[in-house]
């Protein structure tokens, strides 16, 4: 199940948008921006309903 969402740079304030698979549950991974190319850390977390939360960052946060 994937799920696109747009989320804003934590260092160029881009809107940029991301493609998140949802199947794969909670995690964590690294993602660069598609404007400055810096590494944005992503947070997904996937409730049990289907539900879920979304936080970036910038990697040295």
């Amino acid at each position: 199940m994937l799920e696109d969402l747009s989320v804003t740079c934590p260092y160029c304030w881009e809107t940029i948008p991301l493609e998140l698979d949802l199947s794969a549950g909670s995690q964590q991974y690294i993602e660069d921006c598609s404007v400055c190319c810096r590494p944005i850390v992503v947070r997904l977390t996937v409730d049990e309903g289907g539900g879920f939360e979304v936080d970036v960052q910038g990697e040295d946060d």
